[in-house]
């Protein structure tokens, strides 16, 4: 079947048609870089991850440009580097690693482009000067702010009336707003913040604007998807069509707008004073090497549907990985796949599970695809010496973005190298206790082993070993 994607915008699924095939454009908001990503933040991440590698499989790796921005000037950096005394570039290159790092972690790969808004300020400039040269925007006490009813259609995304949009953005009351409802595009800075020169005075840019004028430079006007979660429905993606429209004669910046549902955590939102607030950085702390698993727990609903996260859920997308890597091991041991073995998803010659790959054009219906990566597993165990049924598998496996690891590396966790060493020198000594046949001394360093939460797993190739 063709890609069929649901679009906010239209409130509907409907195939997918590219504006160039030879060239599928996708822009996905990125961090406000002042602190650690939360998992609510990975969520879109590792949806948009997953489209995007689908998009590269039907389209060709290199007829696909993914943008992601980095918001490194906002009020909510200004306000961190006040109460901390960190300089704010020290703050948002910090942050930016961090997020890198832990997006990296969940299996994310590095989107084509990941412009700062800092470096394109004077293209920020240039699109508020088209909007208010348009007469869609205007200039008041060193702002300059979109006057909303200039445009007949805002609202179209969020579906709401211009009252409800008021009420619900808790817009700021400004004696300089010619409408309750205008929105910044531009603001004045004080000494002791960030500030460049444009035509209405020394200021910064607001934040919608950020991401029209971005969108503009690396995908151009009108480009094919533009997503992130539904909390940027209102008032953001609905200011950026009205920055978009109003700087274009009325031409609709993207042709897909796609949203991925709430986080929550143990059926409560997320948020810092029920202390459930959790963060990327702290899970991978918790649990050492699980971040294939952080990443199919956040897929293990439709990413249109809110998200219960769980230790419960993320234990159990553990043991799933486990029971997928243990069928990709005893493949290996048959001879079905090479120790090195890399069926590459995004060659169209490699064969994939019409199954997986139905539920994934489905409007990334993951749960369809992983019941169906789960039949797929379960076909293998069964014929583990079976090469096309497992190079299909490994290579679903790693359209979704999993399996991405070696089988005994994957088991054998996150450990540190000494210990690693020091692990199979017990094996090297357990193997020569057995060739002098000490069998008690074999269970005995077999035993202290396990005791320390390590299995051994005697084979054809040899001993290998992971953790329990």
């Amino acid at each position: 079947m063709a890609l069929v994607l649901h679009n906010t915008l239209t409130r509907a699924k409907a195939p997918f048609v590219p504006e160039d095939p030879a060239r599928v454009r996708l822009y996905v908001c990125g961090p406000t870089v002042y602190d650690f990503a939360h998992i609510g933040n990975a969520r879109p991440v590792v949806v948009f991850d997953v489209l995007f590698r689908l998009l590269r499989r039907l389209y060709g790796a290199g007829a696909v440009t993914y943008v992601r921005n980095i918001t490194d000037v906002d009020d909510k950096i200004i306000e961190r580097h006040r109460q901390s005394g960190e300089p704010i570039a020290e703050i948002t290159q910090r942050t930016a690693a961090a997020y890198q790092e832990d997006m990296a972690a969940l299996g994310a790969l590095a989107p084509t482009e990941q412009p700062r808004a800092t470096h394109h300020i004077g293209e920020m400039i240039a699109m508020i000067g088209e909007l208010v040269a348009a007469g869609h925007a205007y200039a008041a006490d060193g702002h300059v702010l979109f006057h909303v009813p200039s445009l007949a259609d805002y609202g179209r995304l969020s579906g709401h009336s211009r009252d409800e949009l008021i009420a619900g953005a808790r817009v700021e009351v400004a004696p300089y707003k010619r409408d309750p409802a205008d929105f910044v595009l531009w603001k004045p800075s004080a000494a002791d913040e960030p500030g460049w020169e444009s035509p209405w005075g020394t200021g910064r840019p607001g934040w919608h604007i950020e991401c029209s004028a971005m969108s503009r430079v690396f995908l151009g006007r009108r480009f094919d998807i533009h997503g992130g979660g539904i909390d940027l429905v209102f008032p953001h993606h609905e200011n950026e069509i009205a920055q978009s429209c109003g700087a274009h004669d009325g031409a609709l910046m993207a042709g897909v707008w796609m949203h991925n549902g709430y986080v929550q955590v143990d059926g409560e939102k997320m948020s810092k004073s029920l202390g459930n607030f959790i963060t990327v950085r702290d899970l991978l702390d918790e649990f050492p090497g699980w971040g294939e698993a952080i990443r199919l727990a956040l897929l293990a609903a439709h990413y249109r549907q809110p998200l219960d996260f769980t230790r419960d859920g993320l234990r159990a997308a553990k043991a799933r990985l486990d029971r997928w890597y243990r069928v990709l091991l005893a493949a290996r041991e048959a001879g079905a796949l090479g120790p090195r073995d890399t069926a590459d998803p995004e060659d169209s010659g490699t064969a994939l599970d019409g199954a997986v790959l139905a539920g994934l054009e489905d409007d990334l219906n993951l749960p369809r695809a992983l019941a169906a990566l789960d039949a797929q597993a379960g076909r293998l165990a069964e014929r583990p010496d079976d090469r096309d049924v497992a190079a299909a598998f490994l290579a679903a496996g790693r359209l979704i973005g999993v399996l991405a690891q070696d089988p005994e590396t994957w088991f054998q966790g996150a450990v540190d190298t000494d210990v690693a060493a020091a692990i199979e020198a017990r094996i090297a000594e357990r193997q020569a206790a057995r060739k002098a046949r000490d069998f008690a001394e074999a269970d005995r360093i077999r035993a202290a082993l396990a005791a320390d939460g390590i299995v051994l797993e005697d084979g054809p190739g040899g001993t290998t070993w992971r953790q329990a």
